[in-house]
């Protein structure tokens, strides 16, 4: 008896030969595959029922009908993140057909993000720098969320090693960058930072209250 990982390599088998859209005869798939046509009987009704959609029958033989769909999603922004990151890392760390259905699904994305998610809307898909670098940004992410909420002070020291100490307003995500809004106290001024060109973040002692002309109300004023 065949094992069920031997029947899962199976089965997708069958689906990677269903998904031309061809008619193919049950005799033909169960000769290519070296089981019985008892077998693929079985086997498409396990991927009917498991939603993949065939038509066809016995004596006639079995196609797809149409390429897979899922029913429509709603989407936080730290789902879209999610999404992102993982298209990102097949976009740059595979080759082949992989790495076109990444390009394919990113293209997609992109097409059915709705325009009033403004800079997600605009180019979803891979970043537009080497992946190795974005990670420089992940790593930061849950720290400086944190930092926000608690409206707790940070000592920042960028790539070019220029340190300043922050009162972290936001971050924002612009499907291939992550910036943080802060007010600068050593400069004195709001800035957006990237944040994959942190080096280091560090939790200052002391918390900030919102002031006038320092809150997250005024940087988007003057933007």
């Amino acid at each position: 008896m065949a094992s069920s990982q031997n029947r899962s390599d199976r089965l997708f088998a069958l689906m990677e030969m269903l998904k031309d859209g061809e008619l193919h005869r049950a005799e033909d798939l169960a000769a290519a595959l070296a089981v019985s046509l008892r077998t693929i009987y079985r086997d498409m009704k396990t991927l009917a029922a498991s939603g993949v959609a065939i038509e066809g029958a016995r004596g006639t033989g079995y196609r797809a009908k149409a390429a897979l769909t899922l029913p429509p999603l709603n989407l936080t922004e730290e789902e879209l993140e999610a999404l992102h990151i993982g298209l990102a890392v097949v976009g740059t760390g595979m080759e082949g057909p992989l790495r076109a259905a990444a390009e394919s699904l990113s293209a997609k994305i992109d097409e059915a993000l709705p325009e009033e998610v403004g800079g997600l809307a605009q180019g979803f898909g891979f970043a537009s720098y080497p992946f190795d670098q974005n990670v420089q940004a992940l790593r930061h992410l849950e720290p400086l969320r944190t930092a926000i909420r608690a409206k707790q002070k940070l000592r920042i020291v960028d790539s070019q090693q220029d340190t300043r100490d922050v009162r972290p307003l936001k971050l924002a995500y612009w499907g291939r960058v992550w910036s943080l809004a802060v007010w600068d106290e050593t400069a004195h001024g709001f800035a957006s930072l990237r944040v994959d060109q942190l080096a280091e973040v560090t939790p200052l002692p002391g918390l900030f209250v919102e002031e006038p002309g320092k809150s997250l109300r005024d940087f988007e004023k003057q933007r």
